[in-house]
């Protein structure tokens, strides 16, 4: 690692598979040094992967397999912002595909429970606009969504 600040992820022995399709999926990302453990430890033995540094679009990360009993929870996720609906749609559902799930607003969960945020820099610009009245046309259509529709979300800030 040659980062001073990594965000450490929890898994219970998947950190090499997220990284590698986290890897796959998403640009400017790769799969690092995959370190396995000197001796054994409460979730594993000797010679198992313990730790993986990986990027996600340029964040240096690491991947710990800790074991069981510490979910991911929506208190930390990566927001990734879309250039276009095309990009959209490929991300959501490269981790829906992949065994993740829905939820509301452009949040998705991956298989391993780690959320992500898929925001279209048109819902940025809609939900931000300088015209209340647009803003909140936006917003009211942008949670009734799950995978956002970027020309649903233009239309409603038109009005």
């Amino acid at each position: 690692m040659t980062s001073k600040n990594t965000i450490c992820l929890w898994y219970d022995g998947a950190a090499l598979d997220a990284a590698t399709f986290y890897a796959r999926t998403f640009p400017d990302s790769t799969v690092g040094a995959v370190h396995r453990a000197p001796g054994d430890y409460p979730a594993g033995k000797q010679g198992d992967v313990l730790t993986v540094e990986f990027t996600v679009m340029g964040i240096p990360c690491l991947g710990l397999n800790g074991g069981p009993g510490v979910p991911h929870t929506h208190a930390f996720s990566f927001q990734v912002a879309t250039d276009d609906q095309a990009e959209t749609d490929r991300l959501w559902n490269a981790i829906i595909d992949h065994g993740g799930t829905a939820n509301a607003c452009g949040w998705c969960q991956d298989k391993w429970g780690l959320s992500w945020q898929i925001t279209p820099r048109a819902l940025t610009a809609a939900v931000t606009d300088r015209d209340p009245a647009a803003a909140k046309r936006a917003f009211e259509a942008m949670m009734t969504m799950t995978k956002i529709d970027i020309a649903a979300i233009e239309a409603a800030r038109k009005g």
